[in-house]
């Protein structure tokens, strides 16, 4: 199950991207996105995800959920000086990145924070899909209970 819970939407030109950036100098402008680093994990009832973006403004940050698909955007700003540049590792312009969640995550009540540069989100387990248990009953004195 806990692999189930996510799944991510891949893009095929992101490293295509980067290397692009790199090799010619462009800092953030291509159309596609940039990388947005992140780490996702399940404890008990709730499952995790952190989002590397340091340098963001938490303003610039845009959090959207439409159905079952989360789509996390962000921009670091383009530097105001005309300054020569003496090195430029570090993307500027838009991140964008989205997760395809499973039905098995209550998308209703994603809790979201942002603190010394990582994007944290809280997605609980929807109850629908915590084990319950289901009482039978019979004609007769004995009850049991079943797990489900």
């Amino acid at each position: 199950m806990e692999v189930e819970t996510m799944l991510l939407r891949t893009d095929p030109f992101r490293e295509l991207d980067r290397l692009t950036q790199q090799a010619f100098g462009t800092s953030g402008t291509l159309a596609r996105p940039s990388v947005m680093p992140m780490d996702a994990w399940r404890d008990g009832d709730t499952f995790h995800v952190e989002f590397d973006l340091p340098g963001v403004n938490p303003d610039s940050i845009d959090l959207d959920v439409e159905r079952n698909v989360v789509t996390v955007k962000a921009e670091r700003p383009q530097r105001a000086s005309d300054a020569e540049l003496i090195a430029a590792e570090r993307p500027r312009g838009v991140f964008s990145r989205q997760l395809i969640l499973g039905d098995n995550l209550d998308t209703e009540h994603i809790a979201a924070s942002y603190d010394s540069g990582v994007l944290t989100l809280k997605i609980p387990v929807a109850e629908k899909a915590k084990p319950r248990k289901i009482s039978i009953t019979s004609k007769g004195e004995d009850r049991q209970s079943i797990n489900a």
